[in-house]
This record gives C-alpha cells, sequence and structure tokens, in this order.
C-alpha cells in the first residue's frame, strides 16, 4: 500500500488549523516576527526617504556651484585673494553667474546701546549685487542687494542673523560700525552656503565707503553650465590668483550633502542590526512555540501515524505551520513599517519611499525565519513512534 499524498490545498488546511487552535500562542509569537519585520522596513524606509529628500534638494539647488577661497601661504599665514579676482572669474567661458564676500571688521547690533563684544555670531560681510542671485537665495521678505542699493548703507540679513536679531521682517534698523543701516531684506535659508545664514551682507560699495573694507575678497561664488563643472573647477585657483593658485581653497558645497547622504548607510546599517537581533528573536519566539506544540499533540502525531501519515508529511505539517506563523508576523511588520515610514515621512516632510527590494527581502527573511524556526520541531514530531505518542498522551 502506497500512502496517499497531500497537496498543496491539503498542507494548507492542515497548518492553518494547527494555528487556529492556539490564536493567543499565534499572535504572540508572530508579534515577534512583526516587530524585527517592522523595524527594518522602517529602518529602510526612512533611509531611503531622507535620502531622496536631500537628491531632490541636490537636484533643485544644483551641484554646479563652486567657491573659492583663501588657503594658508608658504609661511602658515593666511593668504588674500586679489580685489579683481570675482572679474577674473566672469571671464572664465562656461560661468554664468559670480557672486562674492568680503569679512568686513564691524559688527552689527539691534540698537548702539548694545556693547560692542555683544556680536551673538553674528559676522557683517561686503556682498556684490550678484552674490545672492548666484546661491539663489531669495527674500522671505524685503529685497536683495543689487546693483542700486549696492553703495547705499542698507543691510539684508541672512535667517539666523536676523533671528537672533530679532527681527522677522525688512524695514526696521540695526547699528553696525557707528551708524545705521536700514534692513532692506531677510532671507530664506541658504542650503548651499549656511555661512549666509548667520551675516549681515552689505553692499560692496557701501562696505568700502562707510566701514573701511579693504576690497580683497574672502569667498568667490560661481555656478557654470553642468557639464564644464570639472573643467572650470579644474582653473578656478588659477585664475581667481594667477601668481600663486596653490594659495586657493577651491571646494563644491553640493559635496557636504552628498557626504551626508552617504554617512547616513553607516547609521542606517547600525539600525538594520537591531531590527536584525529583533527578527532573531522573533523566530527564537516561532521555534518555542512549535516545539511546544509538538509536545502538546503527541495524542495527534500518534493517531495520523496510525493512520498511515508518513514521517515527511508530519514534517511537512509542522514546517508549514512554521511558516504560516511567520508569514502571517512578516505580512504584519511590513504593513506596520511601511505606515511607519510613511508618516514619518510625511510629518518631516519628505517623499515616502519604500524600496521595493526593501519589501521583498522582508518577505524572504520571513519565510527564512519561518523555515529553520520550524524544521527542528518538525523532525521531532516525526522521530515520535505511534504507539509511543499514543502511550504518552
Amino acid at each position: 500500500m502506497r500512502p496517499a499524498r497531500l497537496g498543496a490545498g491539503d498542507v494548507l488546511r492542515v497548518g492553518l488549523g494547527g494555528l487556529r487552535a492556539r490564536p493567543a500562542r499565534v499572535v504572540l509569537s508572530a508579534l515577534g516576527i512583526a516587530i524585527g519585520i517592522a523595524t527594518m522596513v522602517a529602518v529602510i524606509g526612512i533611509s531611503s526617504s531622507s535620502r531622496e529628500d536631500l537628491m531632490q534638494r541636490l537636484d533643485r539647488l544644483g551641484t554646479n556651484l563652486l567657491t573659492a577661497k583663501p588657503g594658508d601661504t608658504l609661511f602658515g599665514e593666511k593668504a588674500e585673494l586679489p580685489e579683481t579676482a570675482p572679474e577674473m572669474v566672469r571671464r572664465i567661458a562656461p560661468v554664468t553667474a559670480v557672486g562674492a564676500t568680503g569679512s568686513v571688521e564691524a559688527t552689527v547690533r539691534r540698537t548702539d546701546r548694545i556693547p560692542e563684544e555683544v556680536t551673538q555670531g553674528i559676522a557683517v560681510q561686503a556682498a556684490t549685487s550678484g552674490l545672492l542671485g548666484t546661491l539663489d537665495v531669495a527674500p522671505a521678505s524685503g529685497r536683495r542687494l543689487d546693483a542700486a542699493t549696492e553703495g547705499r548703507p542698507v543691510v539684508v540679513l541672512g535667517s539666523e542673523a536676523a533671528r537672533r536679531l530679532g527681527l522677522d521682517r525688512a524695514g526696521g534698523q540695526v547699528w553696525i560700525g557707528g551708524r545705521w543701516f536700514v534692513v532692506l531684506g531677510v532671507l530664506r535659508p541658504a542650503e548651499l552656503a549656511p555661512e549666509i545664514d548667520r551675516s549681515a551682507l552689505v553692499g560692496w560699495d557701501a562696505a568700502r565707503r562707510y566701514l573701511g573694507f579693504d576690497g580683497h575678497p574672502t569667498t568667490i561664488y560661481e555656478r557654470s553650465t553642468d557639464a564644464s563643472v570639472d573643467d572650470v573647477r579644474d582653473v578656478l585657483a588659477r585664475t581667481v590668483n594667477p601668481e600663486r593658485p596653490e594659495e586657493v581653497e577651491v571646494s563644491r558645497p553640493s559635496d557636504a550633502l552628498e557626504a551626508r547622504a552617504a554617512a547616513s548607510g553607516a547609521f542606517t546599517g547600525l539600525l538594520l542590526g537591531l531590527g536584525a537581533v529583533a527578527l532573531l528573536v522573533g523566530g527564537v519566539g516561532v521555534a518555542n512555540t512549535m516545539v511546544i506544540s509538538v509536545l502538546e499533540r503527541r495524542r495527534e502525531i500518534g493517531l495520523r501515524r496510525s493512520l498511515g501519515a508518513t514521517r515527511g508529511q508530519i514534517r511537512l505539517q509542522f514546517v508549514a505551520e512554521s511558516l504560516l506563523l511567520s508569514a502571517f508576523g512578516g505580512a504584519a511588520g511590513v504593513v506596520l513599517g511601511a505606515a511607519v515610514t510613511t508618516g514619518f515621512a510625511l510629518w518631516k516632510g519628505w517623499p515616502p519611499v519604500v524600496p521595493v527590494w526593501a519589501l521583498g527581502g522582508a518577505l524572504a527573511a520571513t519565510l527564512a525565519i519561518g523555515t529553520v524556526a520550524g524544521l527542528y520541531p518538525a523532525m521531532r514530531a516525526a522521530r515520535l513512534p505511534p504507539t509511543a505518542a499514543l502511550a504518552t498522551a
């Protein structure tokens, strides 16, 4: 006589029957798997959403902005850029916009009653009329510096400088270098040039006239066509200071944002490790549930063996129960992780992104955990002799 084969539907019904008999234990065991899977999906999803937001910001801000700053001389002193450097950079053919700032020895205060020592970390800088257009920084209130106001006693405040001075809109006055300057505008945050956020910007000619500015730029910003960024970068130092190009430091601000995206991968790896530990704990819970199930169902196992069930069919039954139990937990974890990712991303203003490979990997991990967790209990159940199982039940 040949034992009847169990079809896929039979295996599914037998496995579901075993789980339905112990609903509370099944829910608690599946919860461990769900927590682990949800943690892994949420970590990957939140990291991907953050990276996508960063990439969109880079696309919006552009990666074609380069800066040139004075480096150090051979004697270790701070170098100085030539006064003509911004005009020289403007002559590079692919360059589309140029702006510059220069350090001014002055402080900005809300009134002349505040001591000069109280600077609140705000730098006063001379700025060319093309600076804010080059940086693509829009005013939150008021207007930018332009050719008409470059020589007048007006100031444009960076977003952080305005906050520290207690000014949220244009139209007031601040005390700079022993005289009043009208607040022409308050800027939005400059993501590619955070130093602008903490600065009070005075027109280039006004800084010379009223604040004793020497005309030497301390930072030059330039934008070029995307295809020519590397070529411009190669010649920028020699153009800024032809006599001493080694004293010029050239950088691309967008590199810092890209580095942040890369650095987030290390933090993601740490959180994924924690999720894997939670998943492992869930797998141990499934294995424990299946072992107890085998001990409690010795009579059922013995009866089925007496009626002709083979050892392979008994093993298949318990592996199927373990897989179903893990699959329920994995499905719940995927849904929970996707929901957490979406909620957190929307709260932060990021585009919600849950990679398909993360969902596929979570389901694959679930099946792997279910298989491993069910093997030992299934083999133990299959080894029980029918007579011994019925006698000890």
